[in-house]
């Protein structure tokens, strides 16, 4: 298998993520293997137990599989569990998926992750703020974690128990503000204990996978479409001659005024309906164009 070399992105730079900006203690720098592009699509995080139920599996792998079908770039953990089979389901639907490490961007672990992790730097995206070689240290997964909920724009939690480091993303999460969810699970089952409280305080339910897609479309900001203009036969007179006065010219009011026959408050006042309308542009030195 060919050997990628890691991509060093700096803060500030145009390739640093800007979902980062609000991460505690935001990394100075990311180590990357992979697709870049990989980040410039809608993402989400899905994490839990190292040692999930088949509910648990068969869950995420629904989870991971609809988002990716969707486009969706699915972000997780590469731990064993709930993590890995996020990451697998992304891959195996042809889809997007982001392994944030603890340690060095080629300190694998679990080790038995070893072939998942060339093929998400292959088809997918490695990253991690420690510098190549760097060994796991305590407290290292806490910091991976606010990675993965700074990343996302929604965080969903498959299962988890009471001190789960699941738990500490989805925190991470909160404070960032961005949004929280997680799968409700038996109430006498350990692996859900976490999940259902963070539904108790206020995570929103992924009662189906469409749930999930659901609250993507929420968190993803959308670009409303400029209305087109109007028709030149839907406007009045005087707009219709000051546009024609216009042509591909760019004139002062008093030119503009004459070149029209508008009196002078006739102009301004036709003047400003078309700038309301997006047909022409009033210019920094005062001049007017057409749009």
């Amino acid at each position: 298998m060919t050997t990628l070399a890691p991509a060093l992105w700096r803060a500030g730079e145009r390739a640093f993520p800007p979902t980062l900006a609000r991460v505690p203690t935001p990394p100075r720098h990311l180590y990357t293997l992979g697709d870049r592009g990989t980040l410039d699509r809608p993402c989400v995080a899905i994490v839990g137990t190292r040692y999930p139920s088949e509910y648990g599996v068969r869950v995420t792998r629904q989870l991971s599989a609809t988002l990716a079908n969707a486009g969706i770039c699915v972000i997780s953990g590469l731990a064993q569990g709930i993590d890995a089979v996020a990451h697998q389901s992304a891959l195996a639907n042809q889809g997007a998926t982001v392994a944030v490490l603890g340690g060095g961007i080629d300190k694998i672990y679990p080790t038995r992750n070893r072939a998942l992790y060339h093929r998400i730097a292959h088809e997918g995206m490695i990253v991690s703020e420690f510098e190549p070689g760097h060994p796991h240290f305590p407290g290292c997964f806490p910091r991976r974690n606010r990675l993965i909920a700074g990343l996302a724009s929604v965080t969903i939690v498959v299962e988890a128990g009471i001190k789960s480091g699941a738990l500490i993303t989805a925190n991470y999460a909160v404070d960032m503000g961005r949004m929280v969810a997680a799968i409700p699970g038996p109430i006498d089952a350990p692996s859900s204990a976490g999940t259902n409280q963070l539904l108790r305080d206020g995570a929103h339910v992924i009662a189906s996978v469409d749930d999930a897609l659901t609250l993507v479309d929420l968190a993803t900001p959308h670009e409303t479409p400029e209305p087109d203009p109007p028709s030149p036969e839907t406007l009045d007179a005087n707009q219709q001659r000051l546009l024609s006065a216009l042509a591909n010219e760019t004139l002062s009011p008093d030119a503009l005024a004459v070149r029209s026959n508008l009196a002078p408050h006739h102009m301004l006042a036709t003047l400003t309906s078309l700038e309301l309308l997006g047909m022409v542009q009033t210019l920094p030195t005062g001049e007017i164009r057409r749009r």
